[in-house]
């Protein structure tokens, strides 16, 4: 109780706009907590980070969809994960197929670029990447390694910021400074604007895609962003129709 007192102390001082309009109680899939959701972001998104376990919204959808769909990761075959969650990476601890990778040395298991993956053709049964595609500046190549680093029937799971009142991502060669991206992009690190064809590049890929969300309702329960989708992307099998 007084930990909670404390934590909703700290996030008002920091953002105290999020209560004016009042708060209810969100349950967090992954710790089990049960209460007030914070806001996190910038430009901040109300309810959106869990004080127990300080997960995000696209971590609870993913942990959510594991669970839905019966799916235990632990025992799921040969799982690569680019620039891993640490929550997932604690779940994870111990599993000699899991397989973290990040671009910066000691931040993973294995230090690899998504762009030129250091892994054999159909070699793993599922990979994931959260909100990374946006940072890489050959995204069309990076998807082709993960299909091909996938094996026939593997599953990415991805997820990537999304403006949904435009249909072509938004790219420009011209943003070459970190306060142009924030301008253009919404954050200083991205080098993209997903629009609604995002889809379309993961079938140009090779992928078949299905974008995998729950109901409003169950969105307000687990405090998830209304414009997430998590896109579950299957690679091909040969000779498949």
């Amino acid at each position: 109780m007084i930990r909670k007192s404390i934590n909703g102390l700290r996030y008002w001082l920091r953002q105290p706009c999020q209560f004016r309009a009042g708060k209810i109680a969100r349950h967090c899939p992954i710790c089990d907590y049960q209460g007030l959701f914070y806001a996190v972001g910038s430009p901040p998104r109300y309810d959106a980070r869990c004080p127990h376990c300080r997960s995000r919204e696209r971590h609870r959808l993913i942990h959510l969809y594991f669970e839905k769909e019966g799916v235990d990761p632990r025992r799921a075959g040969a799982f690569l994960h680019i620039a891993p969650e640490k929550h997932f990476s604690r779940m994870m601890k111990g599993c000699e197929n899991y397989h973290s990778a990040d671009l910066t040395p000691g931040r993973a298991r294995h230090q690899a670029d998504i762009q030129n993956l250091p892994f054999p053709d159909d070699h793993f049964d599922w990979a994931m990447a959260n909100h990374v595609l946006e940072h890489v500046p050959d995204d069309k190549k990076a998807l082709l390694e993960m299909f091909r680093v996938l094996k026939p029937g593997g599953r990415a799971l991805l997820t990537v910021p999304q403006n949904w009142s435009r249909e072509s991502t938004y790219e420009n060669d011209a943003i070459t400074s970190p306060a142009l991206a924030f301008a253009h992009y919404g954050d200083p690190l991205h080098v993209r604007f997903y629009g609604r064809d995002f889809a379309d590049r993961l079938r140009a890929a090779g992928f078949e895609v299905l974008c995998w969300r729950l109901s409003p309702e169950e969105e307000v329960t687990y405090g998830l962003y209304r414009e997430d989708v998590l896109y579950v992307c299957t690679k091909t099998c040969p000779g498949r129709e």
